[in-house]
């Protein structure tokens, strides 16, 4: 994780699916549209908060729930939201083994 770079990006199609979803979380969807830069592991992951030491004391990732979205195009979601209502990544279970 540590070579992959931060790159810009658009979270509106994600905003779209949680605005569908679960339109009585505005914190949760807000959240989602702060989320402009990301570290893409993989087509399963994508990153929007460091996870390096996740959990641990000084550590931005601090793990608070998984919120789970469904979409035709793109599948089961599973959003991380962390403590403080940041979301700390996006999963894609189609794409897992």
């Amino acid at each position: 994780m540590k070579n992959k770079k931060w790159e810009s990006y658009n979270p509106q199609w994600l905003v779209a699916i949680a605005q569908k979803h679960i339109p009585d979380e505005p914190e949760i969807i807000a959240a989602l549209s702060k989320c402009v830069k990301a570290k893409v592991e993989s087509k399963a992951y994508i990153y929007f908060v460091d996870p390096d030491n996740a959990n641990q004391p000084n550590s931005e990732w601090q793990f608070e729930k998984n919120i789970v979205l469904e979409d035709k195009k793109h599948g089961t979601i599973v959003l991380d939201l962390l403590k403080g209502n940041k979301i700390g990544g996006v999963e894609f279970l189609k794409f897992l083994a």
